[in-house]
């Protein structure tokens, strides 16, 4: 058989085993090694397995991961996404819909701290969801906002999302991370604007929350400031050229620690719990980044990406028709497909022909995290809304997957917007200092 014949065949067996719920770092694993094994010699996928292991662990960049995901667990064990969410809650919680406005953006505020888009969901959720059922939201609008705002968490940085696209692709993190702050913004508004119009024909969804007086709103944003502070820091950071990726990181993490110690809400116990979750969450992502790089080199060998880039040229449509039936493909893997997986199985395939056309690979890369946001909501797999029924047990799962329509359709204009004005990403890493 010929090298693309046994890459197609390998791309099937994939699929076959990801439908099975094969774990995705294992299928991936096993497929580019038997592949790699075929294609090249058993000396050479051996030999592979133990270098991109090695040029993994001893990454400086991949420092990040840990760290962020370190300073999200720290601030969920210490209460501080709860702060945050008052402080959401004291200011524009007496408006029509403002408990849902409130979740968003306290799901916007925790993501800048975790980068995860299931701790947003999981985090937010529980503190949201009680309230939003205490003065009679519908159901359907407060769990479809806690999953959709949950999804912030790979857009906004600091994006686990992100620092897989990077490794993946040798870019820059510090320039993904400053490339998602604008366009994380723009579908915050963009979700506050659709809770809005839902709540103006159907003013029941979500009726107005209590009042708050002057010395409640700073008592509650008092509470938020050390999470402010280290958001400000961090990103402000990097985007001044004061701090790079894995400093900003770290500087995060060091500064939670140490208000959770001074705010005395961080025991050792639950500083160990935190630290042992993040390292179960690494340990995956490094998994999962080996067999990428194992499918990647196994692609490569069997020339698909190759042949796509020939056979797309040759279709003779505009470079933006090209990237519309990318960003196309991904919305349709986005509904079989666990975001992640669908990246690393992407990108040895589709940024080969990125860097053909002429694409900025930093604005692909947001265009691409936003897909991946959008698939996460979308069903049948939608990962974040059955993170909501875990919250919110007594919700059906339909009437979840009703309750983010508007919202994923907020993203969609979001993703065409991006597309028409791709400024919005790339403006902060173009001026950023150093």
């Amino acid at each position: 058989m010929s090298p693309e014949t046994i890459g197609l065949l390998g791309m099937a067996i994939l699929f076959v085993l990801l439908g099975l719920r094969v774990p995705v770092a294992f299928a991936m694993f096993g497929v580019g090694f038997v592949g790699n094994w075929y294609l090249s010699s058993p000396q050479a996928a051996m030999s592979q397995l133990a270098s991109d292991a090695f040029s993994l662990a001893s990454s400086a960049e991949l420092v990040v991961v840990p760290l962020f995901i370190l300073m999200g667990n720290v601030a969920t064990e210490t209460g501080m996404s709860r702060k945050l969410y008052d402080a959401a809650y004291a200011t524009i919680g007496s408006i029509r819909g403002g408990l849902a406005s409130a979740t968003v953006v306290a799901c916007g505020g925790f993501a800048a701290l975790s980068g995860s888009s299931v701790a947003s969901a999981l985090t937010i959720g529980r503190v949201s969801l009680g309230e939003m059922d205490r003065f009679n939201y519908d159901n359907r609008l407060s769990t479809g906002v806690v999953a959709a705002g949950g999804t912030l968490g790979i857009l906004i940085p600091p994006s686990t999302g992100f620092v897989i696209y990077a490794l993946l692709t040798q870019e820059s993190i510090g320039r993904l991370f400053l490339a998602g702050v604008l366009p994380g913004l723009l579908l915050l508004s963009m979700f506050i604007a659709t809770i809005m119009i839902v709540t103006w024909f159907k003013p029941a969804y979500g009726p107005a929350g209590p009042g708050t007086s002057g010395s409640e709103k700073l008592r509650a944003l008092g509470g938020a400031t050390p999470i402010l502070v280290v958001i400000f820091l961090t990103i402000g950071g990097i985007y001044g050229g004061i701090f790079s990726p894995v400093e900003a990181a770290a500087v995060g993490a060091g500064l939670v620690i140490l208000f959770g110690a001074v705010s005395r809400q961080l025991s050792f116990e639950k500083l160990w719990k935190a630290a042992k979750d993040s390292v179960v969450t690494t340990a995956t992502v490094m998994l999962i980044l080996i067999a990428a790089y194992m499918i990647k080199t196994f692609l490569a060998l069997s020339h698909i990406p190759q042949m796509l880039g020939v056979y797309l040229e040759g279709l003779a449509i505009p470079v933006l028709g090209v990237l519309a039936i990318m960003l196309a493909m991904y919305l349709i893997l986005g509904l079989f497909l666990e975001g992640f997986a669908m990246m690393v199985l992407s990108m040895p395939i589709f940024f080969p022909v990125v860097q053909q056309l002429g694409i900025d690979p930093i604005w692909f890369g947001v265009l691409v995290v936003l897909t991946l946001e959008m698939g996460l909501i979308s069903p049948p797999v939608g990962l974040n809304v059955f993170i909501v029924k875990s919250v919110a047990p007594q919700v059906p799962l339909a009437r979840i997957f009703w309750g983010v329509v508007p919202f994923w359709i907020a993203m969609l204009i979001t993703l065409i917007i991006l597309v028409l004005f791709p400024q919005i990403a790339l403006y902060l890493p173009n001026t950023m200092i150093g």
